[in-house]
């Protein structure tokens, strides 16, 4: 590149991609839904732990008895209906781009089927906004989480109280201390060890349900409506409570990629919802009998001498759940990165086998700082749901909206199922988020305040490349007066030179400024391009395309997925079209560095500027992006208003 930027994505649809089915998971599907429960179902799977609890104690609490056990119960198991098994599992799940899903896999996907039509700025609009929403989920997760498992030691002994704090800050740290090893060996473990916990809260449900069968009745959805009809503002009220009970769904499509649609539908369909319906009925069952139990019914339908394993477990089950959203943080700065919308910071390969499995450093420790801020801030999971939920709710609806689009644009479906499908999650989606909209005041601001920030970071680097790019178009020389007026008069020298360009446009600065300066030009010369598709992963046979362009120069333009590497030096090492084999030792590469400085022109508001420019004097440099070999990289600096 010739400024700290990655490319743009191309929104058209690569006729050399375009063959690439996605992902082929060589693992059998048993063994792939196993990973899936252990990966994918770690955070809704924790949900028993305060869901139940908090739609009765927390910021509008309700009376424990039958007519609002059955009602909220009933809530439950058709909202896992509703939006997981059908709006999830057996509709979302077809959206996949290449294999991939997630809120950016989904823009990506719009926008290279769509290319620029009326559609794109929304679509683009809703992305972001989505994107944003994500990472302030993924702050609340952890200390959510954690702290609710470790709660379970005041029920164990009600003198540890004064330690659930302390202990739950210590696994937090320990948590994000060791993604830097990489969490391949860890999450091994993760499958089994969550099948054990869905075993044990089963078997707890089971029992729960012997004692009081008659709970089974409230499955029915009348109960749902009686509830409305007894006390519609509070029945209203609770649904920001219930949806805590599907906080994690958007996991199921997020991490798709890695585990494949069947594999986690089985692994839904199969164990995870079963299970989780079959504890939340144990734990009502329980309160029907002794509504003085709500203070913990989770961890209270146990055996007294089993609660404190149980406690381990379910911490263990947390730490994993925690696991999968920070990964997820990850991923998603990644392909954030790759598709423009965040500056490059610095990404490390966690293993050589798994390209998935990577590290960001700064994303790490912001994440736990945060979670931190968190965990001291609000003390208890009770305080903490106030601000659980809006994110998700937030996600799930701008989901919803996507999908509409989806359906009416991409999938071309007839008006009428789609219109209908639209709706009805649009309304549901839309009543759970309205309902903890009411929940600002009490912690709900928290999320929206982070995810606002990400918003800001995002759009104004967005624009920010937009109006740098304008910027040096301005500036730049066209190719043919180029060649004609300076190539003839210019000494060669041997050797390659690679000057990185943002566009496949015109002349790069960098080229421009050794010119200037050192009036020589190499024998070789190649004008690289890096471009992001819109899909996760281009095939190694698709990737380059190479133009000679005469007088020993040559444009290539390297095109790579949202999910893939870029290694410069490995792509030329791999081509031998422009001019022959690059010899390393005979490889030179020029960057051009601007640095900007923020004017009244017009472009973006002032303060953006200013902070676009900061994002790209701390953004890591494209010699380490690009994999670049540091003895072979000349840097030209220039400055540039915006």
């Amino acid at each position: 590149m010739t400024d700290p930027i990655p490319a743009a994505p191309s929104t058209a649809d690569s006729s050399a991609v375009a063959g690439d089915s996605g992902h082929h998971h060589r693992e059998s599907l048993s063994t792939l839904a196993i990973g899936a429960i252990g990966v994918v179902f770690g955070d809704i799977g924790t949900s028993p732990l305060y869901s139940l609890k908090v739609s009765f104690t927390g910021p509008h609490p309700l009376a424990v008895d039958p007519a609002h056990i059955y009602g909220v119960l009933s809530l439950i198991f058709w909202t896992m209906m509703l939006i997981v098994t059908i709006k999830y599992v057996f509709v979302i799940l077809n959206a996949d781009n290449k294999g991939e899903g997630g809120s950016l896999a989904l823009l990506a996907l719009i926008g290279r089927r769509l290319g620029e039509t009326r559609w794109t700025a929304l679509t683009v609009m809703l992305g972001i906004i989505a994107t944003a929403l994500f990472y302030g989920d993924a702050i609340i997760t952890p200390a959510m989480s954690v702290l609710s498992a470790v709660e379970g030691l005041e029920v164990v002994q009600p003198a540890f109280k004064e330690l659930v704090l302390p202990i739950s800050i210590v696994i937090l740290i320990g948590l994000f201390a060791i993604q830097a090893r990489g969490t391949a060996a860890v999450g091994k473990l993760f499958g089994p060890v969550m099948l054990v916990y869905f075993a044990v809260i089963a078997v707890l449900g089971v029992m729960g349900i012997m004692a009081a069968p008659e709970i089974l009745w409230s499955v029915n959805p009348v109960y749902a409506v009686q509830f409305f009809m007894l006390d519609p503002m509070l029945a209203f009220l609770a649904l920001g409570s219930v949806i805590l009970a599907v906080t994690g769904a958007e996991a199921l499509y997020a991490d798709m990629g890695h585990f494949g649609r069947k594999a986690i539908m089985l692994s839904w369909l199969t164990v995870a919802f079963p299970c989780l319906i079959v504890n939340y009925l144990g734990q009502s069952a329980l309160l029907l009998r002794n509504p003085k139990l709500i203070e913990n019914p989770f961890f209270l339908m146990a055996p007294e001498w089993a609660r404190l394993p149980l406690v381990i477990l379910s911490t263990a089950a947390t730490i994993i759940a925690s696991q999968a959203v920070i990964s997820g943080a990850y991923s998603i700065s990644q392909q954030a990165i790759q598709l423009g919308f965040l500056p490059r910071i610095r990404i490390l390969h966690t293993s050589a086998k798994a390209a998935g499995q990577i590290y960001v450093p700064l994303v790490n420790w912001l994440l736990l700082a945060l979670v931190l801020l968190l965990v001291v801030g609000f003390k208890s999971s009770d305080n903490l749901a106030s601000a659980y939920g809006i994110a998700v709710t937030g996600t799930m609806f701008i989901t919803a909206c996507m999908l509409g689009i989806l359906t009416f644009a991409v999938w071309k479906w007839h008006w009428l199922p789609a219109t209908l499908m639209t709706g009805v999650f649009l309304v549901v989606d839309g009543a759970y988020f309205a309902s903890n909209v009411t929940k600002i005041p009490d912690g709900g601001w928290f999320p929206l305040l982070i995810a606002t920030v990400v918003f800001i970071v995002l759009t104004t680097w967005a624009s920010g490349r937009r109006i740098l790019r304008e910027r040096l178009a301005e500036d730049s020389m066209p190719f043919d007066l180029f060649l004609n007026s300076v190539c003839d008069k210019v000494r060669r020298v041997p050797g390659t030179s690679v000057f990185l360009a943002s566009t496949a446009e015109g002349i790069p600065p960098a080229l421009l400024h050794n010119l200037k300066h050192n009036h020589i030009l190499h024998e070789r010369v190649v004008i690289l391009t890096v471009v992001t598709d819109g899909v996760p992963h281009v095939p190694d046979e698709a990737r380059r395309m190479v133009e000679a362009i005469g007088h020993g120069f040559y444009r290539m333009i390297i095109t790579i997925g949202f999910m893939d590497e870029a290694n410069v030096p490995a792509e030329l090492a791999a081509e031998t079209r422009a001019g022959g084999p690059f010899k390393p030792m005979e490889t030179s590469y020029f960057l051009a560095r601007q640095t900007l400085i923020a004017s009244k022109r017009p472009g973006m508001a002032l303060w953006r500027e200013k902070l676009f420019a900061w994002m790209i004097r701390n953004a890591e440099s494209a010699m380490q992006f690009f994999r670049l070999p540091t003895n072979r990289v000349i840097e030209l600096g220039s400055q540039l208003e915006i």
